[in-house]
């Protein structure tokens, strides 16, 4: 039989459109000259290793929504502790999303969080550890996400701001000190860009989002992060940690506009 030519780089194309999950190839990430305007501000004169044995990093490759796009990073090698974490979105107008520090009850890393993407772009992360830094990434289709219409009107947002939630996963009973316990961490609060619109005015809403996050179990830090204007409106954070047994997990946040939330979210919340 006759090899059509191209045939390879056909068949390469093709997998690159079918949808996550289905067994297509991952979307990795593309040349762009951004990256290379952008890596000095933040990785100063580093240049990461590769860093696609360490971990994985799972978003879709179309977004359904562009200002609420999941991440999920997923530490492969369990070797290496990951003590930080840059989220980095090379087209965004503030690239980096957020920077993260991890405690050792995080090792080994699972990590979720979701972000907005303003034009098609390069997702990626770039992971700390002992041994030196190491990238990995994927590229993203989604636009519009950081101008995106917020879900309320501002003073509906801001009538809620600063709730928040807690939801356990396995093991049960909630309390067991030493296993890995898998959380949520819901927090209300508009997270505003500054690049919205307000519906009824029309006129631009200022930005005003959490620029510090603390996560603790008793006095141990489990992590916290310095966040700009691409993490999402409610912010949620969805991770996997070592029980130490602490009847509650404690929250920590500040906003821009100077607003200070604290909160103690029981593992056993009244029935």
């Amino acid at each position: 039989m006759r090899e059509f030519p191209h045939r390879a780089a056909l068949v390469a194309l093709a997998l690159a459109f079918l949808p996550v999950g289905s067994g297509a190839a991952e979307a990795p990430m593309i040349e762009s000259p951004t990256w290379g305007e952008i890596a000095g501000d933040i990785v100063g004169d580093a240049v990461p290793a590769d860093g696609a044995a360490l971990l994985a990093l799972d978003t879709p490759l179309r977004a359904e929504d562009a200002a609420t796009v999941p991440v999920v990073i997923t530490q492969t090698d369990p070797g290496p502790s990951i003590t930080g974490l840059k989220l980095v979105i090379d087209e965004n107008p503030a690239p980096l999303a957020g920077s993260f520090a991890f405690g050792p009850a995080m090792h080994p890393l699972k990590f979720e969080a979701r972000v907005r993407v303003n034009q098609y772009s390069n997702l990626r992360v770039i992971a700390e550890t002992a041994e030196g830094s190491f990238m990995t990434g994927r590229f993203v289709k989604a636009s519009g996400g950081c101008s995106a219409p917020a879900t309320k009107d501002p003073a509906a947002a801001l009538a809620g701001m600063g709730e928040m939630r807690l939801k356990l996963f396995a093991p049960e009973p909630a309390q067991v000190s030493g296993q890995r316990r898998e959380a949520q961490i819901m927090i209300r609060h508009p997270n505003y860009s500054g690049l919205q619109r307000d519906q009824i005015t029309q006129l631009f809403i200022p930005a005003h989002f959490i620029d510090r996050l603390e996560v603790r179990q008793g006095d141990e830090m489990l992590f916290t992060m310095e966040g700009g204007i691409s993490i999402s409106e409610n912010p949620v954070f969805r991770f996997d940690y070592t029980d130490n047994g602490a009847p509650a997990l404690t929250v920590h946040a500040t906003d821009t506009e100077g607003n200070v939330f604290d909160a103690e979210l029981p593992k056993d919340p009244p029935a």
